[in-house]
């Protein structure tokens, strides 16, 4: 089921009252105030709204800017961009491609290969541990 088609309601009994204000509201989560920081896992992170896989961990790296950062995505499609005009500054909205949840935003001062750097709020993410002997 394409989850951009489920009542508001349903994602308000999902998330908690945090998690939906980042990703239905569109908000930010203060810097260095997230789970997902400085984890170092290796798995998938997925939407916490609907579960899509959003960031492979081995696109994970420190940026210093107080939030998970990745420079890639897991497929194309998974996150979806928007412009982003608040503040009075242009910025690229990124969202979940399956449910329109609010993500983050994309910056291109990120690292080789992409050099794009994913800035995502840890309330908009879950994570699924890689089982053993998956590469």
């Amino acid at each position: 089921m394409l989850m951009e088609k489920m009542p508001e309601e349903e994602f308000r009994k999902k998330l908690s009252p945090e998690q939906y204000n980042v990703c239905r509201l569109g908000n930010t989560e203060p810097a260095f105030s997230g789970k997902w920081y400085k984890h170092k896992g290796k798995g998938m992170y997925v939407c916490a709204a609907c579960g899509q896989n959003l960031f492979p961990s081995g696109t994970k790296f420190e940026s210093g800017t107080g939030w998970p950062s990745f420079y890639d995505v897991a497929e194309k499609g998974n996150v979806v961009k928007e412009d982003d005009y608040s503040f009075g500054i242009h910025r690229i909205e990124v969202k979940c491609g399956n449910c329109k949840s609010h993500l983050g935003h994309l910056f291109e001062d990120g690292p080789k290969p992409t050099g794009k750097r994913y800035c995502i709020n840890s309330l908009a993410l879950d994570f699924k541990l890689q089982k053993r002997g998956v590469k």
